[in-house]
């Protein structure tokens, strides 16, 4: 008799313990299934956003017919030349800059502070800069939410004079909207290419011509977006320490006399970010605007 109970107990645990497993198993067939569903749906809101960067875009190109020209040599300013005629500062500051209708621009944006392009990369957009470093990391250009955001400038530079570190941000995207194609300065095939080495930058009252001297993945910090320093030799410093982690040796000369730009976005879900530096090499005075 006690035989046959425990035998039936032994069943009844048995069977349980199949019944018990078969709920887990479909409980995590559920959970797997509203993963996916969720991610599905994540991958088509970024999709989403991503076409409706891209027409804004095509929108504003089309709109403002951005160009590259010989500068007026009269309203031009060389900075800090060096003394070496084999530098490349002089093949640099032989090169076309952006004329941009900042007047049809900032009739979109009013928050309009410049236009950038980076040789070698997708990057040819207009900058915008508000009251933080927050709202255009999930709004477009045309100020509706958007997570691809848009190409914003650090809040705290001023635009009318450049500060001695003038910082621009973007999203990383994978389709290489906004700053994802900054990816292409780790490659040897960008880096190799010194036609690469400058950045193009215009304001509504002047254009420039930057000199790339560093480049390089680092985790998040503040130390690179510095913008104020207590004197020259402390900006001697600065740029010393962003040139010494350089992925690649440019021939660049920087000085504590000098002014620079930085380019910083997110590399990856780690933290880790690709930041670019360059230096201002010339100037001309933009009247259009």
């Amino acid at each position: 008799m006690i035989n046959k109970i425990k035998k039936k107990v032994k069943i009844i645990k048995k069977k349980n313990k199949f019944i018990l497993k078969k709920r887990i198993k479909v409980v995590i067939l559920f959970i797997l299934i509203m993963l996916f569903i969720f991610s599905c749906f994540k991958i088509s809101l970024w999709k989403k956003d991503g076409n409706i960067t891209k027409k804004i875009e095509k929108d504003i190109v089309k709109d403002v017919k951005p160009e590259e020209k010989r500068s007026n040599e009269k309203n031009t300013e060389i900075v800090n030349p060096p003394d070496d005629k084999n530098d490349d500062y002089w093949n640099y500051i032989k090169m076309d800059m952006l004329s941009i209708n900042f007047n049809e621009l900032k009739s979109k944006n009013k928050d309009t502070v410049g236009w950038i392009k980076v040789q070698g990369t997708n990057i040819n957009y207009p900058v915008v800069q508000t009251t933080n470093n927050t709202y255009y990391l999930n709004h477009s250009y045309d100020r509706s939410s958007n997570k691809a955001g848009w190409v914003f400038a650090d809040y705290r530079n001023d635009f009318n004079k450049f500060d001695k570190n003038t910082i621009i941000y973007a999203h990383g995207r994978v389709d290489e909207t906004m700053f994802g194609s900054l990816r292409n300065i780790l490659k040897s095939d960008w880096y190799n290419n010194k036609d690469n080495h400058i950045i193009k930058f215009s304001t509504p009252n002047k254009n420039t011509l930057w000199q790339v001297f560093s480049i390089y993945i680092i985790k998040a910090e503040s130390y690179y977006i510095t913008t104020k320093f207590n004197s020259n030799e402390a900006f001697n410093e600065f740029v010393n320490t962003l040139k010494n982690r350089s992925k690649v040796l440019f021939n660049t000369s920087v000085s504590g006399s000098d002014k620079i730009i930085t380019l910083s976005t997110c590399k990856d879900s780690k933290g880790n970010r690709i930041v670019m530096h360059a230096k201002l090499i010339k100037i001309e005075k933009n009247k259009k605007n």
